[in-house]
């Protein structure tokens, strides 16, 4: 199933190439576009929807492996196959590790080339998913004054009213108090649903501490 808004980049200094894998692409119903360079992809703004790359990794200039280093740089969220007729296990291993979804050497069957574009606009769109959740709790959060967030971190470890009071040197009923509005203005009603919120955050709260003001 192709996520929706997708794209397929390829980039391949190869004029056959590009027509070739162009073509089967829209005849997999996949919109692409194809650059003869990874400077002139560069040049394009960030596709706004699920993307995928398939990028040479021997090309004049900057190379495969030089744009997907530029594009972690510029914090992209593209997704990279490589195909390539001069690779090597040390290359390879380099680029999975990097976060590649794939390292195909040329010639590739076609069916093995367009599952590696599903998986890749699969997990672009999974990760677009988990930057927009992350962004939404990190401002619900941020809606907490610094005492709720102080609460809210001994909250979550489990800790009780009573015992959060004597950490903090506060009245037990003051904490109740911090906790209610903490509930509220992020609106769910258990310390599970607490927990599942900072996770999606994905920033550990003692390193929040340090950020609010």
């Amino acid at each position: 199933m192709i996520p929706a808004n997708s794209l397929v980049f390829l980039i391949d200094d190869d004029a056959s190439v590009r027509k070739g894998v162009s073509r089967l692409l829209r005849s997999a119903g996949y919109k692409n576009e194809a650059f003869v360079s990874a400077s002139d992809f560069l040049t394009r703004d960030q596709h706004p929807g699920p993307a995928c790359l398939i990028v040479d990794v021997q090309m004049p200039g900057l190379n495969g492996m030089d744009l997907q280093t530029a594009l972690i740089q510029r914090h992209r969220q593209e997704q990279l196959s490589f195909i390539t007729g001069h690779g090597d296990i040390s290359m390879c291993a380099q680029a999975m590790k990097a976060g590649a979804v794939d390292f195909l050497p040329k010639p590739f069957p076609d069916n093995e080339l367009l599952q590696c574009v599903e998986r890749a606009l699969v997990r672009s769109a999974e990760q677009r998913q988990g930057s927009r959740e992350k962004a939404a709790a990190r401002r619900l959060l941020d809606s907490l004054t610094p005492r709720e967030f102080e609460v809210m971190q001994l909250v979550i470890t489990g800790m009780l009213n009573k015992q959060i009071a004597d950490e903090l040197g506060i009245a037990e009923k003051t904490i109740k108090v911090h906790r209610g509005r903490v509930m509220t203005k992020l609106g769910i009603a258990s310390v599970a649903e607490l927990v599942r919120l900072v996770e999606r955050a994905q920033i550990a709260p003692a390193t929040w501490r340090g950020t609010k003001v």
